[in-house]
């Protein structure tokens, strides 16, 4: 019943911006934390960064000072702003969320992914 749909994804030059967006739609009652994973070619999926449902954040080392989290509750929508971009970012993004469909019941959802690539 619930679905989180990534976008911003994208192709751009070692030292460049992106800005990624993820929806979350359905039936939900609330959210409470909402996270950026990444996976690169080869690799572990890592988790990136976390927002809570208050607004507290948490990064990975490798992109803090350079990536922020954010989210608007009133559009259920999380958002990860990425500066200063490296071509070790290079990965698909995956947005994730524990949503409530009920004051009593909720889930882990995950995105489907967006692909960024960052070229040297």
């Amino acid at each position: 019943q619930v679905q989180l749909v990534e976008s911003g994804g994208g192709l751009v030059q070692a030292g460049g911006s992106l800005r990624l967006s993820c929806a979350a739609s359905g039936s939900i009652f609330t959210i409470n934390a909402m996270n950026w994973y990444r996976q690169g070619p080869g690799k572990q999926r890592e988790l990136v960064a976390v927002i809570t449902s208050g607004g507290s954040t948490n990064y990975a080392d490798s992109v803090k000072g350079r990536f922020t989290i954010s989210r608007d509750n009133a559009k259920n929508t999380v958002y990860l702003q990425m500066n200063s971009l490296k071509p070790e970012d290079t990965a698909v993004y995956y947005c994730n969320a524990l949503v409530f469909t009920t004051v009593i019941g909720g889930s882990n959802y995950w995105g489907q992914g967006t692909q960024v690539t960052v070229s040297s």
